[in-house]
């Protein structure tokens, strides 16, 4: 099994507006739709090479690509969850140039774009700029992969976890090729390795923001899991849409612990189980016991605990194994792909 979309972003995003349709009306009629982001845009150096746009504060969109920041000495950078005067203490400071309000009038030393993709903000940004000098485009795996997963543009070359990793994403596609970095989001795991608490209550991490499975499901599973368990309910960063806001609240008159804390899962000590969360695995770095829990999950979920080899709870006694530990440092191995595939496109 590969991606459902493909090679097609528009009949991903037509698919992804239908999921989201009853949040997107509901905003409209309270006046709390979401405006355009404003793109926040610095240079460093003079003759920057790489492209580097940013579109999530994500634990796993930080590891993916921050690690470019300190490691690209020239460094352009288009990002619509910065300030431009957070830009600027990002990129160094003084060394940071003068923001730029348009990003067509960004150096002609440009070579290379690199993102999580072209379906957000500022990687749309960055591909469109791309398209229009012939730059090719690398995008940086940051988190674990489903069927339902935007399509990676045309001609795009990915930095993946692993073959597999590559081999999914690419769908059989025969204009993308990858490289294999591993995660730096389980590597800083494995280095802040935890002790796994006698006794500890499990945490359930919650995905009722994600479109891969119905709210209703997603929000039975966490029940139930709750019910038989008295697990605490982790909430992801993104559940804070009204509807989110009402199922916790009424969770949490059943008695149900919601912790809001933010903690690293590193901190957490008692076992870590989610549908299909890439915070399984970073668990598992961790050291921490973790595994899937989904009733009657759809054949891909089923494939996907498969492809990472996620344990399921009360059917597998040995918690998930830890993701192999690669030789570099993911940071350090995709700031050396990015440059020398930017020193190749120059």
């Amino acid at each position: 099994m590969g991606l459902n979309f493909p090679t097609e972003l528009d009949d991903w995003r037509r698919w992804q507006a239908g999921q989201h349709r009853l949040q997107r009306m509901r905003a409209r009629l309270s006046g709390t739709a979401r405006e355009t982001p404003t793109l926040g845009i610095a240079v460093r150096g003079a003759s920057p090479t790489v492209l580097l746009a940013i579109d999530s504060r994500s634990p796993s969109g930080i590891a993916s690509l921050h690690g470019l920041l300190s490691r690209v000495p020239e460094l352009a950078v288009v990002s619509c969850v910065h300030s431009p005067s957070e830009l600027r203490e990002l990129l160094g400071g003084e060394e940071t140039g003068a923001r730029i309000s348009e990003i067509d009038v960004l150096p002609d030393s440009l070579a290379l774009v690199v993102g999580a993709g072209h379906y957000l903000p500022a990687g749309a940004a960055a591909w469109t700029l791309a398209t229009r000098r012939g730059l090719p485009m690398t995008v940086v795996q940051h988190g674990l992969l489903t069927p339902f997963n935007p399509p990676l543009p045309p001609q795009a070359h990915v930095l993946a976890f692993s073959e597999a990793e590559g081999a999914f994403w690419a769908s059989g596609r025969d204009d993308v090729g990858w490289t294999v970095v591993g995660s730096q989001l389980f590597w800083d795991a494995a280095d802040a390795s935890a002790e796994p608490a006698a006794g500890g209550v499990p945490q359930y991490l919650g995905q009722l923001h994600g479109a891969e499975l119905p709210r209703r499901g997603m929000a039975r599973a966490a029940s139930r899991f709750w019910h038989e368990t008295g697990a605490v309910y982790r909430p992801h960063p993104a559940e804070v849409d009204r509807l989110s806001r009402v199922q916790h609240a009424l969770w949490e008159r059943q008695g149900m612990r919601i912790d809001r804390s933010k903690r690293p899962l590193a901190a957490l000590g008692g076992p870590v189980v989610a549908a299909f969360s890439t915070g399984i695995l970073e668990a598992a770095a961790a050291g921490l016991p973790s595994w899937s829990f989904y009733p009657d999950p759809p054949r891909w979920l089923a494939e996907f605990w498969e492809r990472y080899g996620i344990r399921r709870w009360e059917v597998d006694a040995d918690p998930t194994p830890a993701p192999a530990r690669p030789a570099v440092e993911p940071a350090q191995a995709i700031a050396d792909a990015v440059l020398t595939l930017a020193e190749g496109a120059s």
